[in-house]
């Protein structure tokens, strides 16, 4: 297999997991876009409900992983509200306040960006940020041309995992990094059980009340089960092409940063 190159050739009837489900390829798309629409508006405050505030510590973590350098380019994908984007550009600012900050944030879903641009421009820093459209699986992005490329809590959502970091790979420049922080399977028996009860009865419930919306937390409880282990990430990473591939988890597993290099 050539590096930067789907695994293997797909037609758009295959069938693939939505949730617990098994959809169309060529449905999977929309479906999941209906299911952001419908929660955007109440998305990072359902972060916080649902993690009890756990996931501002995972991607303060994960940011500081990404090591920003000013006069590097950034591409977050499936990062529409901002916020990875937005720490990144922080701490862009305590480095070198003089440079322009170069930071494309791209989320196929256009109600998730709106969030974040309202955001920036209530923060007073929207001129950081280039703001697309687009799909993870068919950047409309040049290659070679970015030097670090972060989604967080977003490949999961992907129709074909290995077609969206077969994309990340062609747009890091050589020498470009690869960051990925998702949820995982949790690696304490103990910790699972209490999770899973958690993840099952409670996050729709909460799902309901606070965004008015429990089928949609639904379907992302699922679709973190239906996600691969940490194990079998990594390897779909080295796959797409990518050296030094590691792997970090947080919270007894129930989060992980994935890392890589275009070599």
């Amino acid at each position: 297999m050539k590096k930067g190159t789907a695994m293997q050739a797909r037609t758009d009837d295959d069938k693939v997991s939505f949730g617990f489900q098994e959809v169309d390829a060529k449905d999977k798309a929309s479906m999941v876009g209906e299911v952001f629409s419908s929660v955007a508006s109440k998305y990072d405050i359902m972060n916080d409900v649902m993690s009890g505030g756990m996931h501002r510590l995972w991607k303060t973590t994960f940011v500081e992983q990404i090591a920003p350098r000013p006069g590097e380019k950034f591409l977050d994908v499936a990062g529409g509200t901002g916020d990875i984007a937005f720490k990144i550009s922080k701490q862009l600012s305590h480095m070198d306040r003089s440079r322009a900050q170069d930071i494309t944030i791209l989320d196929i879903n256009a109600d998730m960006l709106a969030v974040g641009r309202e955001r920036a421009v209530k923060r007073g820093i929207e001129e950081n940020f280039t703001w697309v459209t687009g799909d993870a699986m068919a950047l409309p992005i040049p290659s070679g041309t970015m030097d670090a490329y972060s989604i967080a809590f977003g490949i999961r959502n992907v129709t074909h995992l290995d077609k969206a970091l077969s994309e990340a790979y062609r747009v890091l420049r050589p020498g470009g990094r690869f960051f990925c922080l998702e949820f995982s399977h949790v690696d304490i028996p103990a910790l699972e059980k209490i999770y899973d009860a958690y993840s099952f009865h409670l996050i729709p419930r909460f799902g309901s009340m606070v965004a008015g919306d429990a089928e949609s937390y639904q379907y992302l409880v699922e679709s973190i089960r239906r996600f691969p282990n940490a194990h079998d990430f990594a390897e779909m990473i080295k796959a797409a092409g990518f050296s030094r591939v590691s792997t970090r988890r947080l919270s007894g597993g129930i989060v992980a940063i994935h890392t890589g290099r275009r070599i």
